[in-house]
Order: C-alpha cells, then sequence, then structure tokens
C-alpha cells in the first residue's frame, strides 16, 4: 500500500511513524522542514485528564499513555518528563518588580499568587515539540519511510479516486494521500471538499535559565493594563530552558510557514510580562522570539478520517492546542483507518469530516 502524507508537524510525523510500525512505508512530503511551524515552537505540555467530559477525552487519555510509551520504545530523547502544574494570577500594576517570592516557588515575582495545583506528576507532563517531532519522523524514515521535502500542488484523481499527488511538477502515485498541513490544510480546499480549518496565532518566548525554574508549569492569568486579560503560560523544561507563550491574535497565514513572523509589538509585551512574573526570566538570555499558527476547526475539534466523495482521500488537523498531546494517539488511529479500514483503539466518528459544512474554494483566500 503506498500512502502519502501531505505534513511533517507532529500529526504527519505521528501518523508515518504508526504506519511503519506496520509494515507500511510512506512518503512525507513537506514544503519547509519537519516541526518548522506549531510542531517546534509550541509549548509541549501533556495532561491526562483535561478534556474529559469533551469529545477529546478518549483521544487525550490514550495519547497520553502513549506519549509515555514512546519515550521507552524510541531510542532518543526529547525531553519528556512528568511534572506538577500550577495556575495563578498576575498584574502590571501590583507588586514589586524583581522581587521574589519566600514561599514555595522562589523562582516567581512577589507579584504573582499562585492560587491552586491544577495537576501532578500523575496527570501532566511534558515533551520538547520540536525534538519529539523529529524524533518521530526520523525514527519512521529507519522504519522505511521516506521523507521528501517540497509543495504539494494537487491530487491526481481517476474515477473519484486518488491515484497521488503533484509535487513541484512531479506526479507521485499512491493509494491513499492524507492532509495533515496544520493551518495550511485549507490550501487542500482547491483539491477536496474539506471543512475550513483557520489559523490561530500564538506569540512565545525561550529563555536560557539552566536549573534556576524547577519541573514546575504554571497557568496564569495576567492583567496587562490597557491590553486587558492575558492567559501566559510558563513551561520550564529538561535541557535548562523555559519557555513562555501569550498574546493571540488572527491573521492572514503566510504561504510558506517559515515567514510566520510576530505581530508588532507582541514580542516586547511578552517581555514586560516574563519580566513581571520572574527575576528568573528578566534575567535570563532569550534565546528565540517567535510566533505560530495553530490549527483550529469550526466547533473547535479536530478533523480525523476519510474526506467524503473521494476514495483514498483522508484529513488529520484542526488540533488547536492540544495538537502536541493527541499526535500519537491520531497517528495510532490513522494508522489503522488506513491499513484496516477502522480504528480500533479509538472512536472517531466525533471527528469525522463530514459534521461539517465544506469551505468553498472561492472563498480560499479569505483564510490563506
Amino acid at each position: 500500500m503506498r500512502i502519502i502524507i501531505c505534513g511533517g508537524g507532529v500529526i504527519g510525523a505521528s501518523i508515518a511513524y504508526f504506519l511503519s510500525r506496520r509494515g507500511v512505508k510512506p512518503i512525507v512530503v513537506e514544503r519547509t522542514g519537519v516541526a518548522c511551524a506549531a510542531s517546534g515552537k509550541s509549548g509541549g505540555f501533556l495532561a491526562l485528564d483535561w478534556c474529559d467530559g469533551t469529545p477529546l477525552a478518549e483521544l487525550a487519555r490514550r495519547s497520553f499513555w502513549l506519549h509515555e510509551d514512546l519515550s521507552k520504545s524510541i531510542d532518543r530523547d526529547w525531553g519528556y518528563r512528568r511534572l506538577t502544574t500550577y495556575a495563578g494570577a498576575a498584574s502590571a500594576r501590583h507588586g514589586r518588580p524583581g522581587t521574589t517570592r519566600a514561599d514555595d516557588h522562589p523562582w516567581l515575582a512577589e507579584a504573582v499568587t499562585v492560587t491552586h495545583r491544577l495537576g501532578s506528576a500523575e496527570t501532566t507532563a511534558q515533551v520538547h515539540p520540536g525534538q519529539f517531532t523529529a524524533a518521530l519522523m526520523a525514527a519512521a524514515v529507519a522504519q522505511g519511510a521516506e521523507l521528501r521535502l517540497g509543495a504539494v500542488h494537487d491530487l491526481v484523481c481517476e474515477n473519484g479516486a486518488v491515484k497521488g499527488v503533484t509535487v513541484d511538477g512531479e506526479a507521485i502515485a499512491a493509494d491513499a494521500v492524507v492532509v495533515a498541513m496544520g493551518p495550511w490544510s485549507v490550501l487542500a480546499a482547491r483539491w477536496l471538499p474539506l471543512p475550513p480549518v483557520f489559523g490561530l496565532k500564538g506569540h512565545s518566548l525561550v529563555f536560557d535559565t539552566q536549573a534556576s525554574v524547577p519541573a514546575e508549569a504554571l497557568f496564569l492569568e495576567y492583567q496587562e493594563g490597557r491590553h486587558g486579560l492575558q492567559s501566559p503560560e510558563v513551561f520550564p523544561r529538561v535541557d535548562g530552558t523555559t519557555y513562555v507563550c501569550a498574546i493571540s491574535s488572527e491573521g492572514p497565514l503566510p504561504l510558506d510557514p517559515g515567514a510566520v513572523a510576530p505581530d508588532p509589538g507582541a514580542i516586547e509585551r511578552l517581555e514586560a510580562i516574563c519580566s513581571r512574573l520572574s527575576p528568573v526570566l528578566a534575567k535570563a538570555p532569550i534565546l528565540a522570539r517567535q510566533a505560530c499558527f495553530r490549527p483550529v476547526t469550526q466547533d473547535g475539534l479536530p478533523l480525523i478520517g476519510p474526506v467524503s466523495g473521494l476514495k483514498g482521500a483522508y484529513v488529520a488537523t484542526g488540533h488547536s492546542v492540544w495538537g502536541i498531546l493527541n499526535a500519537p494517539a491520531t497517528g495510532e488511529a490513522m494508522a489503522d483507518l488506513l491499513v484496516e479500514g477502522a480504528s480500533r483503539a479509538l472512536d472517531l466518528s466525533a471527528f469525522d469530516p463530514g459534521r461539517l459544512p465544506s469551505l468553498d474554494p472561492k472563498r480560499l483566500n479569505s483564510h490563506a
């Protein structure tokens, strides 16, 4: 069976990995580079039960345990660890900048109030998302998958079935094609009847904090003066860096994921927030100032499954903030679906692409 996966982010890499474990040798076509977008610039936070009570619960719980299994079965380090997670609040107007707390969180500023624990080492964990995605792709390639750089321009179809794709002018034959291009999956609406996928932009900083920040993630509500309420998230990592994200916005996607740039003033605002949150962050060198688009759908649920009306066409995208968490179970389920015709471990009916109306290709320019 010849399968082409369009997209080298964490979803595409996960599908390629689980297919390769079953002896299938997929071709992953990626325009810019592995984990070049949100898969390399997100927080990498994992939660066992934060999606309970929603259609994502089963997917998230299965994926949480798969993350642990993968950390043991693939001989490569991507910073997987369990950690404690806290909630808190802060304001630009309260507390003295540069002063530390005297309680259990001395790396935080006096302006921060830690209100309660959100998760323990039994229920929350983390990975370095770019390293995780690269490790999955490398493991897939080692098992026979192929990674090919290039842009997919069209599908090759015959008698209502997919026969391949056109990559930079060259036709590549396939029995099935999976669109897993994150928010850029909207471009596939030129070829397929797909629901719209939108891009929600987020900004982030990566600090070199070494051992100054313990293994505790932090979700805050922060009053940013005239800009209103922000929700910064702080994730210290095994490699001695600390990732902080906040300040979301909407805007057009550039055609090249590598061309995504922060909004004017957003990084400066985020730096100011971080300086108020922690004296450690205020003094630490900044290793990355970046932005990325997360893929979201109209109802907030991912699109996972076959595309109606065209045999052999599939989609896996729209995971929003839970892309890194839910990638392994998505990859496993898609591998089952492609090889056996149905997912063995998960019920994918809530993620059926056909549940939402398709995007009119004439409106494509308003989304990308």
